[in-house]
């Protein structure tokens, strides 16, 4: 028996499973399987899952009593792999059925699934497939790197991709919680329950970063393993509605993950740039209409692009040409062949100027093919420590004409439309990409150490030391100057140190190596409005509005505003909250807009829409609702409701004490009111809580609002002694 790849070993049989070859004795021919005409499809994708972090898959550290019960209805593949261990193009082979140069998604940003080729078909999508065959198709995502602007939403019916985007926290920081995600779909699904559906259900939890809720970080130890946990949950949730809804017992269930968790092994803690199985192997169970097969176990290998076929054929649909998996129900057979499983990361290379890999695995071997190639005997070392490419060269010879076979051909990503590049010549960011050159490029697994100093940057920024990061980063550089990544974080580290100018350069350079990276493009847009520089602040921010609309069109409502052209900021506030992406913060703007407008009960409403919203997501992140208390203080403060203006203000203060907004506000209410001696101490208080530029700034025009010049003189002074760079407070 094949050893897993973790320190546990898998049961191939349990005495209280029913063997496989029982199932073909009483005439059950997995290979001829067809389901019942209308049978529901669901997958359920957790993202980061590693199998041999599940118990059924032989590991202890955690309980999953939900996936648990659900192995005990399906069938369990042993060994399953992914093509790619990065979420949108595994998802796109997953769909698709299709390796990566087949659907061209190579990685999590610049590639797009070809709607165009979906709707044609020359790209075979499921949810197309099955809405074809008269099927209701949805789909809820719970990462921002599924959003629907990147074509994987193309051919579904429904599709709940709302997730806030924020500047400042990366792509794996753009998610929502696996229970938010579920109430979100939850009413779809009661209303397509009594018919044929396909519901695509996805959840990020346990990626990066490993904050599980608190009844299980208190649990585990391990967070990664707490976020199991958690996805555990929430596939125990959905299974409950599924019943609930009369559906589970006849549905056709495919639990599996895009991508496996490095945890440190072979030194990447994440994933993306090697190629080692803890990134590759998933977990996949196949719970079958009525319970076919349940229980059983298969050996062979078997790979994500093998859904679509499993699919189809079960559904006896036509199979399209361009199809290279197979139905897993095949590999139940005793004499199903041995293959070769392809995967491919040009992560590196199109991150850091490294070199892609490639690689093949079967049921003995994994080779992968880079500067310094590798072959690992599975069965001898299930955890790809010894190297024996020099002592197996017959078998190394066949992997790599088998691999030579595969299209690695790389399309480069970013290319945008003429408006959008013309848009990038006139700010100078157009043809400057970065790209490896000419000659061998290095082996990622030699260069990851020097990420080290990366991780340790990203930790200081985490804990607000700010000044340590950007060294960490700018030693990072030195070494990295192509990292596009490191760029982006030391511009945030300066942003948040103040230094805007440094900030802005940061920005520019990894707008330069990205070519236009449009997360980054609103970031500088959003310093550029800080700064008042509206003219960059409108450039910057029309690059986002391919990739992410929402937000854009809320940062264009923004610069009108300041503008006072409130008819364009009304227009872009409302493209905000039409772009779908999200609510929260396009009401928030709107409230803003309609407020400046007078319309203070509309600008009321709209506060009190976007609470309803918050409350609707069921999270505590707060920093979504940034700015809602504010705009509810402005517009009681203008009711006249001064009692209830003050404590909404109040409530911005204690949520978001660095931000000088609301302690201005408050001021203000304060000296109307008749209680200017509380005007002093609410101004320190918000200098004390954020001794920046910023602050001092705000405080300073307030007290000139307030018609105190002389303190407003003194504070000027003693600030400019304080911070004699700052360009913000030269102005005043």
């Amino acid at each position: 028996m094949l050893r897993r790849f973790s320190s546990s070993v898998v049961p191939r049989t349990w005495a209280w499973l029913p063997p496989l070859l029982a199932c073909v004795a009483c005439g059950r021919d997995p290979a001829a399987y067809r389901a019942p005409a209308g049978t529901p499809i669901v997958i359920v994708s957790i993202d980061t899952l590693r199998s041999d972090h599940l118990p059924a898959y032989g590991y202890r550290g955690v309980e999953t009593p939900a996936i648990d019960a659900l192995r005990a209805d399906s069938i369990l593949f042993e060994r399953a792999f992914s093509h790619v261990p990065l979420t949108l193009p595994s998802h796109a082979s997953l769909l698709s059925g299709q390796l990566p140069a087949g659907h061209g998604v190579r990685d999590n940003v610049g590639y797009l699934v070809d709607g165009k080729k979906v709707a044609d078909g020359s790209l075979p999508y499921l949810p197309a497939l099955l809405g074809e065959a008269g099927y209701a198709t949805g789909g809820a995502v719970s990462a921002f790197v599924l959003r629907r602007q990147t074509g994987f939403a193309a051919g579904f019916d429904h599709y709940d991709d709302a997730i806030e985007f924020r500047t400042g926290v990366g792509l794996g920081g753009l998610q929502r919680s696996g229970l938010e995600t579920l109430s979100a779909i939850e009413p779809w699904l009661g209303e397509v329950a009594a018919k044929p559906f396909f519901l695509f259900f996805h959840l990020y939890e346990p990626h990066t970063p490993y904050r599980p809720p608190a009844a299980f970080a208190a649990r585990y130890g391990d967070s990664y393993d707490g976020e199991v946990a958690a996805a555990d949950q929430v596939v125990g949730e959905l299974v409950a509605a599924l019943r609930r809804l009369g559906v589970y017992d006849r549905a056709w269930l495919f639990l599996l993950s895009d991508h496996g968790e490095g945890l440190g092994e072979h030194g990447e803690d994440e994933h993306g740039l090697l190629l080692y199985r803890e990134t590759l192997q998933v977990p996949l169970l196949v719970k079958m209409p009525g319970g076919a097969f349940a229980g059983s176990s298969v050996a062979a290998p078997a790979q994500l692009i093998d859904v679509l076929p499993t699919i189809l054929e079960g559904l006896d649909r036509p199979r399209p040409a361009a199809l290279s998996g197979v139905s897993l129900l095949s590999l139940l057979a005793p004499e199903a062949p041995d293959r070769r499983i392809y995967s491919e990361t040009f992560y590196p290379r199109l991150h850091f100027g490294w070199s892609d890999l490639a690689s093949l695995i079967d049921r003995r071997h994994h080779y992968i093919e880079g500067p310094d190639p590798e072959l690992y005997d599975l069965e001898d070392d299930p955890k790809e420590t010894r190297n024996v490419l020099a002592t197996e060269r017959r078998v190394t010879a066949e992997m790599r004409q088998t691999l030579a076979g595969f299209d690695r051909t790389l399309t480069e990503p970013g290319e945008v439309d003429a408006e959008t590049q013309a848009a990038l010549a006139a700010l100078g960011y157009v043809g400057s990409r970065v790209s490896p050159g000419d000659g061998p490029l290095p082996d990622p697994k030699k260069e990851i150490d020097s990420l080290a100093e990366f991780k340790r940057g990203i930790a200081l920024e985490s804990t607000k030391k700010y000044a340590e990061a950007v060294v960490a980063f700018e030693r990072v550089l030195a070494r990295n100057p192509r990292l596009v990544d490191a760029w982006e974080f030391l511009g945030r580290a300066h942003e948040r140190l103040g230094a805007d100018e440094a900030a802005l350069a940061a920005y520019r350079r990894c707008l330069e190596l990205s070519g236009g990276s449009p997360a980054v493009a609103l970031s500088a847009a959003a310093l550029y409005l800080k700064r008042g520089e509206l003219e960059d602040a409108e450039q910057h921010a029309k690059l986002g509005l391919a990739a992410q609309p929402s937000f854009a069109h809320g940062l264009l409502a923004q610069i009108a505003l300041v503008r006072k052209d409130l008819t364009s900021a009304e227009r872009e506030a409302r493209a905000a909250l039409a772009a779908g992406e999200s609510r929260i913060g396009p009401l928030v703007t709107l409230a803003g807009v309609l407020h400046a407008k007078g319309d203070f009960e509309a600008a009321l409403e709209t506060c009190d829409r976007a609470a309803k919203a918050y409350a609707e997501r069921k999270t505590s992140d707060l920093e979504l609702v940034q700015g809602l208390e504010l705009m509810r203080g402005k517009a009681l403060a203008d009711l006249g409701r001064v009692p209830e203006a003050e404590a909404a203000f109040s409530r911005e203060i204690g949520a978001f004490p660095r931000d000088p907004r609301a302690y201005a506000n408050l001021a203000v209410l304060y000296a109307l009111s008749g209680r200017g001696d509380r005007v002093g101490p609410t101004l320190k208080q918000m200098v004390d809580a954020h001794p920046h530029p910023e602050a001092y700034a705000e405080a300073i025009k307030t007290l000139r609002v307030v018609g105190d010049t002389r303190s407003a003189t003194a504070l000027l002074a003693y600030a400019r002694r304080q911070f004699p760079a700052s360009t913000e407070l030269g102005r005043l």
